[in-house]
């Protein structure tokens, strides 16, 4: 890429190397546009005669080209892409979705020179129009190697990202204790509320159970037969384990457990298993205050309809101390 000063007749089709403003001190063109036989126009009224401008080489892309190329190849799902000035895309949800991040793709992908991509984080939740995801260049130009490497990358491995829409499908939940079912509803019903509301989700179908192996079995059954798309388990003990009521009761409703111990603190006692598609997640402990737990990280995936592995639960170690 080369930089020189120009005459202003002569600068259609190559870039602006800084920004040009107004005598008032507002901003005309960006640093990075691409000049157009309208702008050299607007640029010779406000009295321009010589600007600095740079242009590409055969084996270069433009940063707009770029990062807009790579903002559609790199992820799936309910996302659309804004290109902003200075060689930036923005990729912004078009529905409430939860963002699944390819974590190792998005690291080799940001260790090819000329372009970088941030994301939100893996397995949270956004809203329609909040921005998941942004590519940048550098300034002005890309190798069109890296370019090309960088989408041959994605086309074989991508996405990096997806935007999986939130489902509506209701959440079931069942409060059970030893003595008393309605002990432990009332115990943690406010809470699983206001936990539930943090995601958008307003209403839930709760029963209250013994906790005993056939009590909670059968709880899980009706929840499952009234159309629930996640059932949460919120008990006043803590089990030790898929021997207990409640992991006994998971396997008899055909639910195996997927994973046992989450690598999350609040929430290590956690149990995951799957009734076909629906996920069913005990967490003593989880629903007696506000604070984030193991349930916060997993709602979002499980609301999408993601089913969520073994491997990944392992994967939360990394950041699993909630409460330091």
């Amino acid at each position: 890429m080369k930089t020189q000063t120009v005459d202003i007749g002569e600068c259609t089709g190559r870039i602006l190397s800084t920004a040009i403003f107004r005598s008032g001190g507002r901003k005309l063109m960006a640093k990075g546009h691409m000049l157009r036989a309208e702008d050299i126009r607007v640029l010779q009224l406000e009295g321009m005669r010589e600007i600095w401008v740079a242009e590409l080489d055969a084996d270069e892309v433009h940063e707009d080209h770029a990062v807009c190329g790579v903002a559609s190849e790199m992820a799936c799902g309910a996302y659309e892409v804004q290109i902003v000035p200075g060689g930036r895309a923005n990729l912004i949800a078009t529905q409430n979705c939860c963002v699944l991040v390819d974590e190792d793709l998005l690291r080799q992908m940001n260790c090819t020179s000329g372009l970088v991509i941030a994301t939100a984080m893996n397995f949270s939740l956004a809203t329609s129009g909040q921005r998941i995801a942004t590519v940048k260049s550098a300034p002005f130009a890309v190798a069109r190697s890296d370019f090309e490497g960088s989408i041959n990358m994605l086309r074989e491995r991508g996405p990096i990202m997806q935007a999986r829409p939130v489902q509506d499908s209701p959440i079931g939940v069942v409060y059970c204790d030893p003595a008393n079912g309605d002990r432990a509803r009332t115990m943690f019903e406010p809470i699983v509320r206001q936990k539930l509301e943090k995601f958008g989700v307003h209403s839930h179908i709760g029963v209250a159970v013994l906790e005993s192996e056939d009590h909670v079995s059968r709880a899980i059954q009706y929840l499952m037969r009234s159309g629930v798309g996640i059932v949460l388990i919120a008990s006043t003990t803590a089990p030790a384990g898929p021997d207990d009521a409640i992991g006994r009761a998971m396997i008899r409703t055909g639910c195996p457990i997927e994973r046992y111990l989450a690598p999350v603190e609040p929430g290590h006692l956690l149990m995951l298993g799957y009734k076909d598609d629906i996920p069913v997640v005990s967490a003593p402990g989880c629903f007696r205050s506000l604070k984030q737990n193991v349930v916060d990280l997993l709602l979002p995936p499980m609301m999408s309809r993601y089913r969520i592995s073994r491997w990944e639960v392992a994967c939360m170690g990394h950041g699993g101390l909630l409460t330091p």
